[in-house]
């Protein structure tokens, strides 16, 4: 397990507040001893919270072609076909993992690809789950293309407390199975839109786990 660089200074700056905080309010306040201790145990508990929302376990990657792996830990909120007509223009299996904020916030490359095309949306900043977040949210969306022209596309979508999305791809860069390419903070969501033949192999409400969990099998 590893601390993600997106979340080193944070944690830093927040070490170095809390820190002075607490020194300050013992100095001010040396004989008050419960809210000394109060003060401590809360600042304790609230920097392993933050702490932990950016932990990045280390794991062997799995890589099998037939597979499309979960881009995220979360559970399966939507499992349905719906037309993509941003830029597959056609109809397509859609299957969204919400992150919640106890989750690894890491998005891993469903399959290996290009980035065929790649494009960062500002928006709103709606609950996850609603509707219209897929279209409406702050998000990015990419498509993969894969070495047997198989088209995939992952949509990162931030929710009510995700108002940062990063990634680290552009038009043309090749990924790996498994491999990380962007990071939402604090809770979210992420779209896949897979081929209408794709067979799945998760159910809703399913917890998955980024890099581990296979969500759908691709015909050869």
């Amino acid at each position: 397990m590893t601390i993600h660089r997106e979340g080193r200074v944070l944690l830093f700056w927040l070490l170095i507040i809390l820190t002075a905080a607490n020194y300050a309010l013992y100095y001010f306040l040396p004989d008050a001893r419960f809210w000394l201790n109060f003060s401590l145990i809360v600042s304790v508990v609230f920097y392993l919270i933050i702490l932990q929302f950016f932990r990045n376990p280390i794991f062997q990657l799995p890589k099998d072609d037939s597979l499309v792996y979960a881009p995220a830990d979360g559970k399966v909120v939507v499992i349905e076909e719906a037309v993509e007509d941003e830029y597959l223009k056609e109809k397509r299996k859609q299957v969204s993992i919400f992150m919640s904020p106890i989750n690894v916030h890491v998005n891993r490359s469903p399959v290996e690809g290009e980035v065929e095309f790649f494009k960062y949306h500002p928006g709103k900043y709606l609950v996850a789950w609603h509707p219209k977040s897929s279209t409406e949210n702050e998000r990015t969306s990419m498509v993969l293309k894969m070495k047997n022209g198989t088209q995939i596309m992952v949509r990162q979508i931030a929710g009510a407390l995700a108002r940062r999305i990063k990634w680290y791809v552009k038009e043309g860069d090749q990924l790996e199975q498994n491999g990380e390419f962007g990071f939402i903070k604090f809770g979210s969501r992420v779209d896949l839109y897979l081929p209408l033949d794709a067979e799945i192999l998760v159910s809703l409400e399913q917890v998955t786990k980024g890099g581990r969990t296979p969500i759908a099998r691709l015909k050869s």
